[in-house]
C-alpha cells in the first residue's frame, strides 16, 4: 500500500499542479474578457459623458456609473442571472420616469404614449439624442442600467449576454448616428475580442488561439475601414482623403440640418439659389441652433406641423416675401425673421422648427414658390439700451448652455473687453463684442479646423476664420455674460435686379448671431468683417461666367446691380454693424430703410464670406468657378495621420504580428534577420555568435547537432561523412581557441565573423566543397 502511495505520489503532484496552471490561463483569459467588453462600455459611455460635458452633471454621471459598476461587482457572485435582469429593468424605468419629471411642465401637455413612442423611434432613424430637451436628465436615467447589466454579466462569465447588453447599448447610440464610426469599430472590435476571450475562459486555449483571435480582430479592421457597402459611404479612416474635397459653404451650414458640425477650409458657389420679391432686403434666414458641444451647433427639440406663429413681443413691422426656386431642390424656406405665415405655398407639407423656422417636408423643386409674411422687430436704439435682463426661464435655461469642459478664459477675455467699453448692458456687450471681433479677427475661407472648443481656438489661437467661427465666438462670449444668444444661418439679401426683386446665389450664403432681448425678441448682431461686397460678387459672377458655369444668372440678373434712377439718401436709425458703433447709418441708394433696428442693416446689405486677402470670394486657390460640383483635386493627400489613423495602424500592427507568429513567418523572419546580421559587442560573444550561425547552417543543410555532441566530433563526422568547406573549419577552429584555451583576440573574432558572413552570402551549400 504504501508503494502504491508513494508511486502515485508524484503523478498526483503533476496533475494539481496542471490543474492549477490550466487554472491561472483561464483567469487571465477571463480578466481579458472582462478588459475588452471595459472598453465596449466605454464606447457608448463616452456619449453620455460628452452630453453631460454639454449640458451639465458631469460629476454626477462619474459617481452613479461607479456605484453601478460596484453594485455589479458585489453583486456578482450573490444575485442570480434572473433577478439581476428585474433589477436592471427597474434601474431603466426609474431613471426613464426621472427623465419625464424633469421634462418642463410646457414639454409634457404635449407629451403621450404616442409622441414617446413616435420620439424614440425617431432617434433610432438617426437623430441625435442631444436634440431631447432634457437630455441631460436622459443621460442620467439610463446610465445606471446601462452599466449594471453587462458589468454583472461579464463578471458572472455570462460573456454573450454581456456582450449582448453592451452592444444594445453602444448600437442604440450607432442608430442615432452619436457614435462616429471610428468609436463603433473600436467597440465591435472590444465585443468580438470579450466572445473570443470568454471562450477560451471556458474552455481553455492556447497561445495559438490568442494569435488566430488577433488575425480576426485585424481583418475586421481592415474589411470596415477600406470596404464600404453603402453607396456613397463614409470615407475611410485609415486612407488619408478618403475622396472628399472641400465643403461648400451651403455644405457646410445651410443644409437646414438639425446638426451642424464647423470644418476648416471651404468654397464658395456662384449658382443662383433662389430669387426674392420683398420691399425690402434683409437676410434671408433659414434656421437656427441653441445647443453648442464646443465642435458644431445642434437645434434641440422637434418639429411640428405648420400653422400660423405669434409676432415677436415688442414692436415690429410686416413684410412680404415671394420666395422662388432656381436650385433643383432646396431642403429649406428661407425668410426674415420672424416668418408668421405662408400667404401661398404649399401648407400641408410645411413644418415649424422647434426656433421657429418655416420648412419644407422633403425638398423644393425647380420652379416651385411660395410667399410668407414676417413680422420684422422694429425696437428702437433706446428700447435696446433699455432692455434689462428679466429674461424668462425657458428663454435662460435652452441659451446660455456651454459647455463644462470649457475653461473660463473666455468669460475672463469677455470680461475685459466689455470692460474696456464700459458695456454694462446686454445691448452694449453685444455691440462690444462684435466690434472686438471684426477688429481683431481677419477674414479668410481658407483655415484648418482646430482641434477642441471651436470658439476657444478662434479666439485665443486662432489669426483669421469665415462666418461660422466669428458667430460661434460671438454667441459663446455673450453666453458667459449671461446674455441669451444663439447661432443662425442663411444667406445675405444676394443680388438687386429691380427695385423689389433679389438674386440669390450660393455666395450668399451665411451664419450670423441673434441676441434675445426682452419685451423685443430676438435681434440680429453680424460679427463678421465686412467688405467691397457688390464688387466682389460681379468679379466672382464674371470669372464663373467666363469658364461656362450654368445656373449662374436669371434673366435679370446678367445686366448687373439695379440702382434708382435718382440719388436717394435714406438714414436708418441703427447700429453700424460694420464697425459696432452706436450711432446712425447713413446708407446708399441700395439700402432702403429699415424703420428701426430689428434687422439692423449694415452698410453693405445682404454681405457674405468675402475674403479679403484675395481680393474677392475665395474659390479655394486655382479651382474652377463651378468647383462645387466637380472637384478636380485628385491623388491622395500627404500630411499626418489623424489620430484614428495611428491607433488603428497600430492595431493592424499588432495583429500582423500575431498572425506572422501564428503561421511561423514571424519566426522565419527572425531567423533571417539572425543569420544575416551579426552586431558586434564582445570578442567572445561575437565568436560564439558566429559558430552558432554556422551550426544552424550545418544543420539545415545535412543535420543538427546531437546532445553530448562536442563542436570538434560534430565537424569531424560531417567532414568525414560528405566533406566540409575549409571556411566552415576554420570557424570551429577559432570557436575552440576562444572557448576552451582563452584565447580572446580582435582579430580572431573578426575572422570568425566575416567567414561566417561569406558562407551566409553564398547561400550554395557548405558540404562537399574540398
Amino acid at each position: 500500500m504504501s508503494t502504491d502511495s508513494a508511486t502515485a505520489s508524484p503523478s498526483s503532484d503533476s496533475s494539481v499542479g496542471d490543474r492549477l496552471r490550466l487554472g491561472d490561463v483561464a483567469v487571465s483569459y477571463h480578466l481579458l474578457a472582462v478588459g475588452s467588453l471595459a472598453v465596449t462600455m466605454t464606447t457608448y459611455l463616452s456619449v453620455l459623458f460628452h452630453v453631460t460635458d454639454i449640458v451639465g452633471g458631469t460629476t454626477t454621471l462619474l459617481g452613479l456609473v461607479a456605484g453601478s459598476l460596484l453594485a455589479g461587482t458585489l453583486t456578482a457572485r450573490k444575485l442570480r442571472p434572473k433577478q439581476a435582469v428585474v433589477l436592471s429593468a427597474g434601474l431603466l424605468a426609474l431613471g426613464l420616469v426621472g427623465y419625464y419629471l424633469a421634462v418642463p411642465s410646457a414639454y409634457l401637455v404635449a407629451m403621450s404614449l404616442g409622441k414617446v413612442v413616435s420620439d424614440n423611434v425617431a432617434l433610432l432613424t438617426g437623430l441625435s439624442v442631444l436634440r431631447m430637451t432634457e437630455v441631460g436628465a436622459w443621460a442620467l436615467g439610463v446610465a445606471p442600467a446601462m452599466v449594471f447589466a453587462p458589468w454583472y454579466l461579464v463578471l458572472r462569465q455570462r460573456y454573450a449576454l454581456a456582450v449582448g447588453a453592451g452592444g444594445t447599448a453602444m448600437g442604440f447610440f450607432v442608430l442615432t448616428g452619436d457614435l462616429s464610426n471610428f468609436v463603433t469599430l473600436v467597440g465591435m472590435l472590444s465585443a468580438t475580442a470579450t466572445l473570443g476571450f470568454g471562450t477560451l475562459a471556458r474552455r481553455g486555449g492556447t497561445p495559438a488561439q490568442v494569435d488566430t483571435l488577433a488575425v480576426v480582430l485585424v481583418a475586421m479592421i481592415l474589411l470596415a475601414s477600406t470596404v464600404s457597402v453603402v453607396p456613397g459611404g463614409g470615407a475611410s479612416p485609415i486612407l488619408p482623403g478618403g475622396g472628399a474635397g472641400t465643403p461648400t459653404v451651403e455644405d457646410a451650414f445651410v443644409s437646414n440640418g438639425e446638426r451642424m458640425s464647423i470644418v476648416g477650409s471651404i468654397r464658395l458657389s456662384p449658382k443662383v439659389r433662389f430669387t426674392v420679391e420683398s420691399d425690402e432686403p434683409g437676410y434671408w434666414r433659414v434656421g437656427a441652433y441653441d445647443r453648442y458641444d464646443g465642435n458644431g451647433w445642434i437645434r434641440t427639440g422637434n418639429p411640428r406641423d405648420y400653422g400660423p406663429q405669434p409676432a415677436p413681443p415688442g414692436r415690429s413691422r410686416a413684410v412680404s416675401q415671394t420666395v422662388t426656386v432656381k436650385a433643383e431642390r432646396m431642403a429649406a424656406m428661407p425668410a426674415m425673421w420672424r416668418p408668421t405665415r405662408l400667404e401661398t405655398g404649399d401648407r400641408d407639407n410645411t413644418r415649424v422648427s422647434s426656433l421657429g423656422a418655416f420648412d419644407p417636408v422633403g425638398a423644393l423643386r425647380e420652379g416651385e414658390e411660395y410667399t410668407v409674411v414676417s413680422q420684422v422687430p422694429d425696437p428702437s436704439e433706446r428700447q435696446l439700451r433699455n432692455a434689462g435682463t428679466d429674461y424668462p426661464a425657458r428663454i435662460e435655461d435652452r441659451y446660455l448652455q456651454l459647455p463644462e469642459s470649457s475653461t473660463d478664459r473666455v468669460r475672463q477675455r469677455t470680461d475685459r473687453i466689455v470692460g474696456a467699453a464700459d458695456a454694462e448692458t446686454p445691448y452694449a456687450k453685444a455691440t462690444a463684442i462684435e466690434s472686438w471681433l471684426e477688429a481683431n479677427k481677419s477674414y479668410s475661407l481658407d483655415v484648418s479646423r482646430p482641434e477642441g472648443n471651436i470658439a476657444e481656438s478662434f479666439i485665443f489661437e486662432m489669426e483669421s476664420g469665415y462666418c461660422t467661427y466669428y458667430a460661434t465666438s460671438m454667441v459663446t462670449m455673450l453666453r458667459s455674460q449671461g446674455v441669451p444668444a444663439r447661432f443662425a444661418v442663411g444667406y445675405t439679401s444676394g443680388q438687386r435686379v429691380a427695385e423689389d426683386e433679389w438674386v440669390v446665389r450660393g455666395l450668399d450664403s451665411h451664419a450670423w448671431v441673434e441676441v434675445y432681448f426682452p419685451d423685443v425678441g430676438w435681434v440680429r448682431f453680424d460679427p463678421t468683417p465686412g467688405g467691397p461686397r457688390q464688387q466682389a460678387e460681379r468679379s466672382q459672377v464674371a470669372a464663373a461666367r467666363q469658364s461656362n458655369v450654368s445656373n449662374v444668372d436669371t434673366d435679370d440678373s446678367d445686366e448687373g446691380e439695379w440702382t434708382p434712377t435718382t440719388t436717394e439718401t435714406t438714414t436708418v436709425s441703427g447700429a453700424n454693424e460694420t464697425t459696432g458703433s452706436d450711432e446712425n447709418v447713413t446708407t446708399g441708394p441700395s439700402t432702403p430703410a429699415s424703420g428701426g433696428l430689428g434687422e439692423r442693416q449694415p452698410i453693405n446689405p445682404g454681405r457674405g464670406d468675402y475674403n479679403e486677402t484675395f481680393g474677392g470670394f475665395n474659390t479655394t486657390g486655382d479651382r474652377r468657378a463651378d468647383a462645387d460640383d466637380d472637384d478636380d483635386s485628385g491623388g491622395l493627400p500627404i500630411g499626418l495621420p489623424s489620430r484614428e489613423q495611428t491607433v488603428l495602424g497600430v492595431l493592424v500592427v499588432v495583429g500582423l504580428l500575431a498572425g506572422g507568429r501564428r503561421s511561423g513567418a514571424l519566426e522565419r523572419l527572425q531567423r533571417a534577420v539572425w543569420l544575416r546580421w551579426q552586431p558586434r559587442d564582445d570578442p567572445e560573444e561575437d565568436v560564439a555568435r558566429a559558430f552558432e550561425r554556422l551550426e544552424f547552417l550545418l544543420g539545415r543543410d545535412h543535420r543538427e547537432r546531437r546532445p553530448g555532441e562536442t563542436p570538434r566530433e560534430y565537424l569531424t563526422a560531417l567532414d568525414e561523412t560528405v566533406g566540409l568547406d575549409d571556411r566552415a573549419e576554420q570557424v570551429g577552429s577559432i570557436y575552440e581557441r576562444v572557448r576552451y584555451a582563452g584565447d580572446v583576440d580582435d582579430a580572431l573574432a573578426d575572422e570568425a565573423v566575416s567567414l561566417v558572413d561569406e558562407l551566409v552570402r553564398e547561400r550554395r551549400g557548405l558540404l562537399g566543397r574540398k
